[in-house]
């Protein structure tokens, strides 16, 4: 049916691909498409000869259809991907594929392995690992996987811990180019910089200059009449260009698409599922991430109106626990956030005080002239130990009133100060959603945290200190021995080998490590 509306919003259609929703008279969406040319093909459901070419089902689509929406996306990767979330988030009645639980393929590093490696897996997890994709084409994405192990020399064997027990059944080293620190022929830093160079070109940083040094590298085949070599390069030149191709991934709410999200209506049903007295409008999330027991992190994510707020998000490096401790730290990321907050706004907790800090900073927060202001409730990412943790924090600073609850992964259960039993919601509800929302943003804010300073760790190493030591050296000395361990057992005469390195640098550079 082709109404004035329908027609203008046809008129008004680019020329660029995306996604388009098409609704019936009621407001519904009844099927889910991708397009290269979204003027072309959305304007090709108004047509009459479409119509009478189509088949039954098309034709009771054709009939059925009201109104649209669009999506523009940048390629038709992401419009693939879009595709596929929204059917499966609205399952329209006219869409037959998709519809399963079938997703496209993502590529999972779990860092909390001591050997890290790539997998493949359909399914993203919340259980700590960095996950790239959705990657639409699949046998592209294997192929280039595949050359990913061997140009950085990674493993692909499954066990979580190998050794010269798995080594010996292996021989990946000799058939794959691994490089073997399972039975040390790298050291553990090493591998890890070769993964987390990997990631930096799985995440799209130097893919230009990677693509053009392979297409250098076909062009010299040829040259040299090396067909076959020429073909291969060739192959991995494209699977890298499908795999690597900028794509963003689509969540529910963002982005323009049409979403069942509702926020306002979010904060109202969990206000009242708590039986909170005041209106959510901030809320702050706290969240521990542990990748090794030297450096353990803490997130807190602001959520303002039931939307992110970026620019209130803080993360912590946790100074006072020793070893893995979330109950601990939790106590402590807690007591630093608010007694920040009590600080800011010159607020001490005082017994011969008639208001309570509570009480001050909601006063200095109405007469606008609070610097920080306090949310309206407290998550912290965990059952009871870390609520309990929590609220004897809150207590201590005397914001004996400030509402706080415990948001347990497991079962998403809500755990709440002097209630034995938790709080379950039912899984639709927006109430639930919401709170996954922010417990997940503070999830993923502190994991980000946590990656940044594993990519310090990488980098800083015992040459950091040697005397004469410039970023080209320490480059040229780990390419030439390939570790810190092997440096340290090389002669004088073996470091002067070294491009950009003299014999009085090599001398100063053995009695350091000597010394070391």
């Amino acid at each position: 049916m082709s109404t004035p509306e329908v027609r203008k919003k046809l008129q008004e259609t680019p020329h660029k691909p995306g996604v388009y929703l098409m609704k019936d008279r009621l407001g519904g969406i009844i099927y889910v498409g991708k397009a290269r040319d979204l003027k072309k093909r959305v304007g090709s459901y108004f047509m009459p000869s479409r119509k009478m070419r189509a088949d039954l089902k098309t034709r009771a689509l054709i009939d059925s259809i009201c109104d649209f929406d669009l999506q523009i996306v940048r390629n038709e990767q992401e419009a693939l991907i879009l595709e596929s979330k929204l059917i499966k988030e609205y399952r329209p009645r006219y869409n037959v594929s998709l519809r399963d639980d079938k997703r496209f393929y993502m590529v999972k590093l779990q860092l909390d392995d001591p050997l890290p490696r790539f997998m493949l897996t359909r399914l993203k997890k919340d259980d700590g690992a960095r996950y790239f994709g959705p990657f639409v084409h699949s046998t592209a994405l294997k192929a280039t996987l595949e050359w990913i192990n061997r140009e950085f020399g990674l493993r692909t064997c499954r066990p979580r811990h190998p050794g010269e027990n798995d080594y010996r059944h292996c021989h990946a080293d000799i058939i794959r180019k691994c490089s073997a620190p399972c039975i040390g022929k790298v050291s553990e830093e090493q591998y890890r910089a070769n993964v987390m160079e990997a990631v930096s070109l799985l995440e799209g940083k130097g893919r230009r200059e990677r693509l053009q040094g392979l297409r250098d590298d076909m062009a010299k085949a040829a040259e040299k009449l090396q067909f076959e070599k020429a073909a291969r390069l060739r192959d991995i030149i494209g699977n890298l260009e499908k795999t690597l191709s900028p794509a963003r991934s689509f969540s529910r709410g963002r982005g323009g698409v049409p979403s069942t999200v509702n926020p306002s209506e979010d904060l109202a049903e969990l206000q009242d599922a708590l039986g909170l007295p005041d209106q959510l409008e901030i809320m702050e999330c706290f969240d521990i991430s542990n990748v090794s027991s030297n450096h353990i992190v803490a997130s807190m994510v602001r959520f303002v109106n039931g939307a992110p707020d970026n620019q209130g998000y803080r993360r912590y490096r946790i100074k006072t626990v020793q070893g893995q401790d979330d109950f601990a730290s939790m106590a402590e990321v807690v007591r630093r956030r608010y007694s920040r907050i009590l600080t800011e706004n010159n607020v001490e907790g005082s017994e011969d005080s008639q208001e309570s800090p509570l009480e001050a900073l909601r006063r200095l927060a109405r007469e606008g002239k609070s610097p920080l202001h306090l949310p309206n409730l407290v998550i912290v990412d965990g059952g009871k130990g870390q609520l309990g943790m929590a609220v004897k924090e809150l207590n201590r600073l005397g914001l004996h009133d400030l509402p706080v609850i415990g948001l347990a992964k497991q079962h998403e259960e809500i755990f709440r100060p002097g209630n034995s039993e938790p709080l379950l919601l039912p899984h639709d509800t927006g109430a639930l959603k919401l709170l996954q929302r922010i417990r997940d943003e503070a999830h993923r804010f502190a994991n980000n945290y946590n990656e940044l300073l594993l990519r310090r760790r990488v980098r800083e190493s015992l040459l950091d200190d040697c005397p004469g030591m410039s970023p080209k050296r320490k480059e040229a000395l780990l390419r030439r021995f390939g570790s810190v361990k092997s440096i340290r057992k090389a002669s004088v005469k073996e470091l002067e080998s070294v491009p950009g390195i003299g014999k009085k640098t090599a001398e100063q550079m053995r009695e350091f490590l000597d010394k070391g």
